[in-house]
């Protein structure tokens, strides 16, 4: 959430930032909040001075009873009667007229970090680096939902059947490839200075307006209805939550965080969009990386986690691209975000595996972590995150870039995990 003074000071800048991200009605909602805030100040004022006369006559009163002159007294207690009834009415449009500019605010995503290129959507997306080569596979190469049935290690039917599409059954060696992959993510974290959380898989609507999944998201995520709680999208949400309403310490900066979670997406609006295999998954596991830090080094702990996550494909043996996503592009919440993309010998696409943003004060703002600085003042935290990393697409890219007329070679660095070097 933006912060309020922010915006009455930088106006015309908010406004511009925010048609880069292709915000409409940049200019009317911006002036809306103002507006609101104008009100605000000045329904402050009135409740002010009601009070104020309140106190005046308050201390009056206690002056005439001192000086015995009691009916007068009684007279001053009228007139407070009517600024009672004048402070109720002002305190009530007060806590409406608050309400109607934190609603606006919510409404509002993150301004876009300088260096985010304009666009419309993906195709502007602009790729800043390349690693590793593209792998040659044979003629008879067949994509990933094929190697599964044949080895039997996917069954995308029996999910079907249990629950529906998009929630995949892992047997055998699939099963076992998907817990090493996890506890290779983990570990690396863990070498990397993260520390491993195992959080909830459920939210409450608090928790996921903290990290900006409400109001924007909610056609995207799963809600159990009764209890009004939210499964979570990703390990981002309750492990940010966890500072929730905090003052850190200056001193434990860079505060990093690791967790695995099973992630739950309706992916409203993606029907038929590369939805085949594990390309696109209601239900899949994930590692995730979370950091807090001050704003003076947040864009520098970002590099740190591209980097991690670039190692974890370099160890894994994956060509990938990474992109600066465009203001099309984009999240909500974040200021700038670099996705990885794995590259699928047998479908012969790009396949995005993680996103590493920072949100900048953004969340912090919403969920109120703060830290003192060297000055003792209060200040905002910048908070960032980074999957490392959505497994369905790794494992649909190891499947493909890795298959071989005699089975589908496993990564040297899984094996200690798996405890076998080919799915045959």
């Amino acid at each position: 959430m933006l912060q309020l003074n922010y915006i009455r000071d930088n106006k015309e800048l908010v406004i511009r930032k925010l048609q880069v991200k292709n915000f409409k009605n940049a200019e009317e909602v911006i002036t809306n909040i103002i507006t609101l805030d104008d009100e605000r100040k000045a329904t402050q004022k009135e409740l002010d001075d009601v009070k104020g006369k309140q106190n005046l006559i308050a201390k009056e009163i206690g002056g005439l009873f001192r000086e015995g002159k009691k009916e007068e007294a009684e007279a001053k207690k009228q007139e407070t009667v009517a600024l009672k009834e004048s402070e109720k009415v002002f305190a009530e449009k007060m806590s409406e007229v608050e309400q109607k500019i934190r609603e606006a605010l919510l409404s509002v995503p993150n301004l876009p970090h300088d260096s985010v290129p304009l666009g419309k959507g993906e195709e502007d997306n602009e790729v800043v680096a390349m690693v590793g080569e593209i792998p040659q596979l044979a003629e008879d190469a067949v994509p990933h939902w094929d190697l599964c049935a044949k080895y039997d290690i996917i069954d995308f039917n029996l999910g079907n059947k249990i629950t529906g599409a998009g929630f995949p059954v892992y047997k055998g060696k699939g099963a076992k490839l998907q817990r090493a992959l996890i506890n290779f993510f983990l570990e690396e974290g863990e070498k990397d200075g993260y520390l491993e959380v195992q959080p909830p898989l459920m939210v409450n609507e608090q928790s996921a307006i903290a990290t900006g999944q409400l109001p924007d998201k909610e056609a995207q995520m799963y809600v159990v209805t009764l209890d009004k709680f939210y499964m979570i999208p990703t390990a981002e949400v309750p492990v940010t939550n966890i500072f929730r309403d905090t003052i850190v310490d200056k001193k434990d900066f860079p505060i990093q965080r690791c967790a695995y979670s099973q992630c739950f997406r309706r992916e409203a609006g993606s029907y038929g969009k590369d939805v085949r295999g594990l390309n696109r998954l209601h239900q899949f596991d994930k590692v995730e990386i979370v950091c807090i830090d001050s704003p003076e080094h947040s864009y520098e702990q970002l590099e740190v986690m591209k980097k991690h996550v670039g190692g974890l494909l370099d160890k894994l043996g994956l060509p990938y691209r990474i992109l600066r996503l465009c203001g099309g592009d984009i999240s909500f919440t974040s200021a700038l975000t670099f996705d990885f993309e794995v590259y699928s010998a047998a479908q012969q696409r790009w396949l995005e595996v993680s996103s590493v943003s920072n949100f900048e004060s953004y969340q912090a703002n919403r969920l109120k972590v703060r830290y003192k600085d060297e000055n003792g003042k209060m200040q905002l935290c910048h908070t960032l995150n980074g999957s490392a990393l959505a497994l369905p697409r790794v494992v649909a890219a190891l499947l493909e870039n890795n298959q071989t007329p005699e089975g589908i070679v496993v990564p040297e660095v899984l094996r200690k995990y798996t405890g076998f070097d080919i799915i045959n």
